[in-house]
């Protein structure tokens, strides 16, 4: 019978963080291609066994839209491994849902596009990274198209995220005279294919340098003068310092295409870390060997519009899962019964019998359940919170439709617990006119398409005036209700939020009155 400590050291859990278009979705696609999850056919890539779906953007509005909105969850098998592959949402609108992601993961792929580098949703998402410790792994996509020089965009990735770019693989030529990769740990030349729409593996042939030089002439001078600058800058590879988030392995390929691929899951299964004991809000690690212990980090209704259930992602962090053992909510005490457990790909879902620490497993109708909270056996442990970033676009919504009144405030509380939005309610209106605070404005877009869409409460949602909010406390509040230019709304988890039409105002407050409380959120992005 295996242990969780021998099971924990097969899996590796990650995510993929990336500016819209660098290539994430498709990157995520061939990894499940290479993974063995899908299947090559008449040109293009499809799911194995008839499933609905091969791509991990499952919602409608996804599809519609073209960008991720939601975070997926994919498990598949590589080398003998189980990864974990948590998807992020793409768009900046959604850092907070990417934040909640990474707080399960224990590494990040960075997508850059060759062509573009450092992008602002990148940057924003890498300080998430930085913030949270987490290994990133570099990946510069879309080398078949024309690209910046190499050496600059390690450059930019060394000046503007304060990190040392190492890479592992060198590209010999780029854009149409992209020919495949020097291989930095042997030296040698993996010459790729194209293959019809990167609908199979990339075939590799593995090429001497002398051969390769003979056969790829100036291209191979190019880069085998690049990679020996690399070694006059002592640019390899240190386990601890890429742990500790100082040092990031880089890649260069096409995912479009599959070049480049292998390397990288060769990269996720060699070089980033396995699960390892989490920290508690007590600062003190749970071993892996102790009971069962997990974390939710995500909350999604609806995935299935045939079954309107509610599922809650849970990531194991010790012990071991079995399907159908009862679990205590930390913050209820309730037990709970974990009769349907499913492992989730994308929209398609299959039962879980077992999972160890860093597997994922979606627990089907577990209604109380919040991002955040904690499940446990036998040893009770709580999590630290996540916080909530600092809203900066507001929208009153009301119901269009009196008789879908019920419909509109199960939708609202159903949104509110998935964490799309931050639903605000003044004590004098509450349900009937909520407050709804967002990072981004796409965020209302995805709020007014499920109401009407899941819940058939057709809804307007209303611009208001606020630019700033800031936590607040009781005593506080007194002083500012009767000011202008100021509201106090409760959020769900009982937390007072002020809002304010000024920045200026603010500041004058603070000034004028620091006896108020009025502590910052956590900044956006």
């Amino acid at each position: 019978m295996s242990d969780p400590r021998t099971e924990a050291k097969r899996r590796r859990t990650f995510a993929i963080i990336s500016h819209p278009d660098a290539g994430k979705t498709t990157l995520t696609e061939k990894f499940l291609l290479y993974g063995g999850m899908l299947t090559a056919g008449a040109g293009a890539v499809k799911a194995k066994g008839g499933r609905r779906s091969a791509t991990s953007d499952w919602m409608e509005l996804e599809q519609q839209r073209g960008i991720s909105i939601t975070s997926t969850v994919l498990q598949f098998p590589y080398r003998g491994m189980v990864l974990n592959l948590l998807d992020t949402p793409g768009h900046r609108d959604f850092s907070e849902d990417t934040y909640r992601v990474l707080a399960a993961t224990d590494a990040a792929i960075m997508v850059l596009d060759g062509s573009k580098g450092i992008e602002s949703q990148t940057r924003k998402l890498f300080e998430v990274c930085r913030d949270r410790e987490i290994p990133t792994v570099t990946f510069i996509n879309k080398w078949d198209r024309p690209s910046r020089d190499a050496l600059e965009l390690l450059d930019e990735i060394e000046e503007q995220l304060i990190l040392e770019p190492v890479p592992m693989s060198w590209p010999v030529g780029d854009g149409e005279r992209f020919r495949g990769l020097i291989d930095r740990q042997t030296g040698d030349f993996v010459r790729y294919t194209r293959t019809a729409r990167g609908a199979s593996e990339a075939p590799e042939e593995i090429v001497e340098p002398a051969r390769a030089e003979a056969e790829e002439g100036d291209l191979w001078l190019e880069a085998k003068e690049g990679v020996e600058l690399l070694d006059v800058m002592e640019r390899t590879f240190d386990a601890k310092r890429f742990e500790s988030g100082e040092l990031s392995p880089v890649f260069f390929g096409s995912a479009l295409t599959n070049f480049g691929v292998r390397m990288i899951l060769d990269a996720i299964v060699d070089l980033v870390p396995s699960p390892s004991p989490r920290i508690d809000e007590n600062d003190q690690p749970r071993p892996l060997e102790d009971p069962f212990s997990g974390i939710v980090f995500k909350v999604q209704a609806n995935m299935d519009k045939a079954h309107r259930d509610r599922v809650a992602f849970m990531r194991v962090c010790s012990g071991k899962f079995e399907r159908g053992m009862v679990v205590t909510h930390g913050p209820t005490g309730k037990p709970f019964a974990t009769k349907y457990a499913h492992s989730v790909s994308g929209q398609d879902r299959e039962t879980v019998e077992e999972a160890y620490p860093g597997d994922v497993v979606g627990l089907v109708n577990a209604n109380d359940f919040r991002v955040g909270d904690s499940i446990f056996v036998d040893k009770a442990v709580k999590w630290p919170a996540v916080p909530a970033f600092a809203p900066s676009h507001f929208r009153v919504a009301r119901s269009t439709d009196t008789s879908r009144s019920k419909q509109f405030r199960s939708g609202i509380t159903q949104l509110d617990e998935e964490g799309v939005v931050q639903v605000l309610r003044e004590p004098d209106v509450g349900d009937q006119a909520p407050i709804l605070a967002a990072v981004g404005p796409l965020q209302f877009e995805v709020v007014q398409y499920r109401l009407e869409n899941e819940f058939g409460a057709p809804v307007e949602l209303n611009a208001c005036s606020w630019t700033t909010a800031r936590i607040t406390d009781e005593e506080s509040r007194e002083k500012l209700r009767g000011m202008s230019g100021v509201t106090v709304a409760a959020r769900s988890d009982g937390e007072l939020l002020a809002l304010f039409e000024s920045q200026y105002w603010l500041q004058r407050l603070e000034l004028d009155q620091p006896e108020l409380t009025l502590d910052k959120l956590i900044a956006e992005g």
